[in-house]
């Protein structure tokens, strides 16, 4: 390390360092399993009640409840890309002058010297050895360098220089998985939507912060329909919807479990389903003086006068829990009665007990006969930007350690001496910057090419 160095120099020395890309990894890995071990974007009662107050401060102080998402987990993604990318800067302009230099030179002295060197005695002449040699390195390795030094004849050959770059391309990969989760952390989303039968909706709510999110066009939900086993359990669950963007219908699509839409980057999935809040019922209105009785369909906000012609009744809306005496008695309607005298009551029409108000012992009954019962979809969204990235940063991976650790820059050295008007000696041997074994049985199936 230079002494002296500028403050430019320094910060380069650090983002170059592999003491640093290790350190990092570790951190990356070690705070993975805290945010495994922790719950995510759950509520506050939740961590209250499996932490306590004090580890639930200490949880919200470090964002360890959305550890991903959390500033210094991104700072620990940003300092490895940055490491990575310095490192492969500092590295490249040797890797770069080995692949692409301006010309190819060897060195007789080291390949003589190597431990896979082999010499064969054959009776060949000098010209006609050199000939056969040079076409088997030709078509077997690529181009060929020949020298005479007046003694011998040296041929070399070589191939792969280029897979050096094949450490580049894992970093590459790398850098383009870490970019996609950095791009998908920051301006992806995951949302969920239950949506009625008929209805429209153009706004999710984020699942981990439970706030809305414009989707930027509307979803329509035309059909829903479920199939059962005759056990019960559910067979397959199909909801058709429309994308309404800017007022006109773009797409229209059934979708199912694992059969998603996708629509502008967003992906909009079949996640459950269920009975949605019925807008109106048909109720039948009992007389309880003269049992006389009326059947009379009502949506819900509508009002309408009852037969003594002086009492009004108003649908006033729908629970999904009806509380009575301390009793949840499920989904139920509520009304309101106005009575001519300014006197004026709630009651309520439980869908599970259709009689219900008949106990109430006033002017008139009401017994529920139908209701508008609708189900909803239930809509899992997601949105990935980054998606793309981590993609191609997969197969940018597969190559790259094909590459790396199943190819080689290899190098092959010929000498050929003769020893006679009709015999030569030839002396072969290699180099490779990876799987040294596999280059020594090639240069022994060379050797037994050129013998014959």
């Amino acid at each position: 390390m230079k002494k002296n160095q500028t403050i430019p120099e320094k910060i380069w020395q650090f983002f170059c360092s592999a003491r640093l890309a290790v350190c990092t990894l570790v951190l990356l890995a070690l705070t993975s399993i805290i945010g495994t071990v922790i719950l995510q974007n759950g509520t506050r009662d939740e961590y209250i009640k499996f932490y306590g107050h004090g580890w639930y401060n200490l949880i919200r102080a470090f964002d360890f409840d959305d550890m991903y998402h959390a500033w210094w987990f991104l700072s620990l993604i940003a300092v490895l890309c940055i490491n990575i990318v310095v490192c492969s800067i500092e590295r490249l302009s040797i890797t770069w002058k080995i692949i692409f230099p301006k010309k190819i030179t060897f060195n007789p002295d080291r390949f003589r010297k190597l431990k896979n060197f082999e010499i064969l005695s054959v009776e060949k002449t000098l010209s006609q050895l050199t000939l056969e040699s040079e076409k088997l390195l030709s078509k077997t390795i690529g181009p060929v360098i020949k020298e005479d030094t007046g003694k011998t004849i040296l041929l070399y050959a070589e191939k792969g220089r280029w897979t050096r770059l094949g450490v580049y391309v894992v970093h590459a990969s790398l850098l383009l998985l870490l970019l996609g989760a950095l791009i998908g952390s920051l301006f992806g989303f995951k949302a969920n939507l239950n949506l009625d039968e008929g209805k429209t909706s153009d706004t999710a709510v984020l699942i981990e912060t439970k706030k809305p999110v414009k989707l930027g066009f509307s979803i329509r939900c035309n059909d829903f329909n479920v199939k059962f086993y005759d056990t019960g359990v559910p067979e397959e669950f199909r909801s058709n919807l429309t994308i309404i963007e800017d007022g006109k219908e773009t797409l229209t699509k059934d979708i199912l479990v694992n059969h998603p839409l996708r629509y502008k980057g967003i992906n909009i999935f079949q996640s459950s389903y269920g009975s949605a809040q019925p807008d109106g019922v048909s109720l039948e209105i009992i007389d309880q003086q003269d049992k006389t009785t009326e059947i009379r369909k009502i949506k819900i906000g509508e009002e309408f006068q009852l037969p003594d012609g002086e009492t009004l009744f108003k649908l006033e809306g729908f629970l999904p829990h009806f509380d009575f005496s301390g009793n949840d008695l499920g989904q139920a309607f509520i009304g309101r009665i106005s009575e001519k005298d300014g006197k004026h009551f709630q009651i309520g029409l439980p869908l599970k007990f259709p009689t219900f108000d008949k106990m109430r012992k006033g002017s008139f009954a009401f017994v529920i006969k139908g209701a508008d019962q609708k189900q909803y979809t239930g809509l899992h969204i997601t949105k990935d930007p980054g998606i793309w990235y981590v993609y191609t940063g997969f197969m940018l991976m597969i190559i790259g350690c094909w590459i790396t650790f199943f190819m080689a820059h290899e190098s092959y050295f010929i000498e050929i001496e003769p020893t006679g008007e009709l015999s030569s000696t030839l002396s072969i041997s290699g180099t490779a910057n990876r799987n040294s074994h596999g280059l020594k049985f090639k240069i022994k199936k060379m050797f037994h090419t050129i013998k014959g």
